[in-house]
């Protein structure tokens, strides 16, 4: 995939800051692509803390509050969400 970004003002005086020989990237390329991994750990660790939220609420729970459910109830409770 390729992208063109045009970036203006502050926005391009930051990015010149963080590129080139005083910079910690090479090019732009490195740059945008550090910040897309970033962004990308950023939510898949936001996911995570909500997963292990969810489950410890669940484990705390007494034994009586959970209803078995099949398959079918599962997806179907997870449409609605």
């Amino acid at each position: 995939m390729t992208l063109n970004v045009r970036v203006t003002g502050p926005l391009s005086e930051f990015v010149s800051q963080n590129v080139g020989k005083d910079g910690a990237y090479e090019n732009v390329s490195e740059y945008v692509r550090d910040l897309i991994r970033r962004d990308r750990e950023r939510v898949e660790a936001a996911s995570f803390e909500r997963l292990k939220a969810e489950l410890k609420t669940a484990f705390a729970a007494p034994e009586s509050s959970y209803t078995a459910l099949d398959a079918d109830a599962v997806f179907a409770r997870n449409a609605r969400r």
